[in-house]
């Protein structure tokens, strides 16, 4: 695996993200096109807690001591209890800022880490280091998509014509 592209892509995300979404208004913050579906600014909060609470928690520990238990984490349940639905998309952003240049930090301090080695997870077997550092960066990618997607809704919602000109999403 290829270790600095991953830190690279993680290294990427936040000016993309923050050029996305950092000047949007309220009601696009807000779209939901169904109850089951994440707003943006859901996806910005979850973006925020998983920096701290999954991704760079886990890696660290599977780094320290691949033997100790990962807290558990509930992204939906997460989204309910703590209403990301009414949290400030701007302090969330600024939060999710921080959050990831400390995990840059972090990661760029390491000192030769072993990223084969693995925690075992008990539901998806072992978890490599390195694969935990790829899926972090897939994960922003997979949250770049979905918070397209509702951009492109709200486009599709304020447009007076088709947008069929505009090719298939």
């Amino acid at each position: 695996m290829d270790i600095q592209y991953s830190i690279s892509s993680l290294d990427r995300f936040p000016a993309v993200l923050e050029a996305l979404v950092g000047k949007l208004d309220e009601a696009t913050y807000r779209f939901k096109p169904d109850l089951q579906t994440w707003s943006i600014v859901e996806v910005v909060c979850h973006l925020r807690d998983e920096e701290k609470e999954d991704f760079r928690l886990r890696l660290q520990m599977t780094l320290d001591d691949p033997q100790q238990p990962w807290p558990p984490i509930d992204p939906p349940g997460a989204a309910i209890e703590r209403n990301y639905q009414a949290a400030n998309p701007q302090q969330a952003l600024q939060a999710f800022l921080r959050e990831r240049a400390a995990s840059l930090e972090w990661l760029r301090s390491l000192d030769s880490p072993n990223w084969e080695q693995a925690y075992q997870h008990p539901s998806v077997g072992p978890v490599p280091a390195s694969r935990l550092l790829g899926s972090w960066a897939a994960h922003d990618l997979l949250h770049l998509k979905q918070i397209t997607k509702r951009l492109f809704e709200c486009t599709q919602l304020a447009a007076e014509h088709s947008l069929d000109y505009a090719g298939e999403w």
